[in-house]
């Protein structure tokens, strides 16, 4: 993993931008005082990778409103993924960040990205990493906010690492696919409601903030996209990470079965269900979080987790 930018690249202290302005005063920035993102692209002939799952948001007021939309606390690191050209980091060095890391893969993007290095006074650097490698709370202090328009081939895996610690962070402001958007909030007795919906509302409130078109991204998806904004859930249901997956995707497995049946895998399902008083004949989309939590629960209290080899209960 290399960081350019701010204090060191492959481990070696190496200042390559002006010093940086005050935690409490971020130096102003305009997005629209350097070149044009269409030049950028030109100027260092970048092409989107499918590959990678790019897709460039060009539009600066569009890239405005999905940063203003995080509303970070003054003093908060802003963390993104996957910046490319950086019409995003450039809207998000006009809030209240007080710094911004961006993760980029890609190399192409790195020397494309020194313009807004130097515009920042300090306040920009880029991580080359891979985002499925890198643990966000190793790269700034608390309070810290991840917002980025997300590779969506490599969305939801991110997604749920960052779940998993969400209390790290002030907030997550994140574009998916608005077919993945939806699964996010989706309400008991609906289609879209499934795994994802349950552990996303478990550990996060979640809202969609807005959609996006096709037309607005170059080269243009397939799919519509939209911004979803989560914050940590205050008290969640007390449960095991491991075992509410084990519980969601038994019962999602076989979403169309009675839990009675699809909860078998698990062992004793009739014994699970009416410990949690949850009615055998009920089928997974029918099942609130509260409900998934106290089979979370009831399982693991059934199969305790076994302690590190060398280690004595």
């Amino acid at each position: 993993m290399k960081r350019v930018g701010d204090a060191y690249k492959s481990g070696m202290t190496d200042p390559i931008s002006a010093p940086a302005a005050p935690a409490s005063t971020p130096a102003a920035f305009d997005p629209h005082a350097l070149p044009p993102l269409r030049d950028v692209i030109a100027r260092f002939g970048l092409e989107a990778r499918k590959s990678l799952g790019q897709n460039f948001l060009l539009d600066l007021n569009l890239t405005g409103r999905i940063a203003r939309s995080a509303n970070l606390p003054a003093g908060t690191t802003a963390i993104e993924v996957g910046p490319g050209p950086g019409g995003l980091t450039r809207a998000l060095l006009a809030t209240n960040a007080v710094k911004v890391i961006a993760i980029e893969r890609d190399r192409r993007f790195i020397e494309a990205l020194q313009d807004v290095i130097e515009a920042s006074q300090g306040r920009l650097s880029i991580v080359e990493a891979d985002a499925l490698t890198v643990d966000p709370e190793d790269l700034a202090p608390a309070p810290r906010a991840i917002v980025a328009n997300l590779p969506y081939n490599i969305a939801t895996p991110l997604l749920l690492g960052w779940l998993a610690r969400i209390e790290a962070y002030v907030s997550l402001t994140l574009m998916f696919q608005k077919e993945v958007a939806d699964r996010l909030v989706a309400k008991p007795g609906s289609k879209a409601y499934g795994r994802l919906s349950v552990i996303t509302q478990w550990r996060s409130d979640a809202r969609v903030l807005f959609n996006l078109p096709p037309r607005a991204f170059t080269p243009p998806p397939k799919v519509e996209s939209t911004v979803v904004h989560l914050t940590p859930r205050v008290n969640p249901e007390p449960a095991d990470w491991r075992a509410l997956e084990q519980v969601t995707a038994a019962a999602f497995g076989q979403r169309r079965k009675m839990l009675r049946q699809s909860l078998k895998s698990l062992g004793n399902a009739e014994a699970l269900l009416e410990e949690t008083g949850i009615a055998p004949t009920a089928r997974a989309e029918e099942v609130d979080v509260a409900g998934f939590a106290a089979l979370a629960r009831a399982f693991r209290a059934r199969h305790p987790l076994e302690p590190p080899t060398g280690e004595s209960t």
